[in-house]
């Protein structure tokens, strides 16, 4: 009989043990997120990216956009500079959006395709002062500062910039769109172009 009970303790200390261990593992895994008290975040506001490219010696232009942006690291703060400032980003080539589907294949596949590591944009963004500020801009494999004008009215932010796609050494690319857009970016004059130049009008609504 007292065999039996001692047993009886020893087995229901091992179980004891046991499920104390248990238990240990459990709380140890248990993550804690912290929330962003941030009253400005860019990654859950309404962003657009659109730009404008241009064909034919007249420069026609042609609207298109990217349908998403990537918040790397940054995009909070108290005030919508705040957001802005130091902002680092990237922007999937893979959802431009031009509104036709065989133009965005071309652009895709004979533009971006033919550039060194550009599957995505990346960059960060400089407020300089209340009016100017300076993005960098990594395309094509090389970095390159592009400076801009904004505007913040209310919660909605607004950046304009020009950029010429030659200072990322994309001419190889932009002869390679323009070769399978001839005909397309041929003008009155006989003559097919597609211009280096390009139009960005970004705006983020908090």
């Amino acid at each position: 009989m007292k065999k039996i009970i001692v047993l009886s303790f020893l087995f229901l200390g091992f179980l004891s043990c046991n499920t104390e261990k248990k238990a240990k593992i459990v709380k140890e895994d248990k993550v804690v997120v912290k929330k962003s008290t941030a009253l400005f975040s860019i990654e859950k506001a309404k962003k657009e990216i659109n730009f404008i490219a241009y064909k034919t010696s007249d420069k026609v232009p042609v609207g298109g956009q990217f349908k998403k942006v990537d918040v790397i690291s940054g995009g909070e703060g108290n005030t919508v500079n705040e957001a802005i400032h130091n902002t680092e980003f990237s922007i999937p080539v893979s959802s431009l959006f031009t509104q036709n589907s065989s133009r965005d294949y071309k652009i895709k596949k004979f533009f971006f395709g033919i550039m060194d590591n550009t599957k995505l944009l990346s960059g960060k963004l400089l407020l300089s002062d209340a009016t100017n500020g300076v993005a960098e801009i990594k395309m094509n494999g090389i970095s390159q500062k592009v400076p801009f004008t904004y505007s913040i009215v209310d919660r909605t932010f607004n950046m304009k910039a020009a950029i010429d796609v030659n200072n990322w050494n994309a001419s190889k690319a932009l002869a390679s769109l323009n070769n399978v857009c001839l005909d397309l970016h041929r003008g009155a004059d006989g003559i097919s172009k597609t211009w280096s130049e390009v139009t960005l009008n970004i705006t983020t609504v908090f």
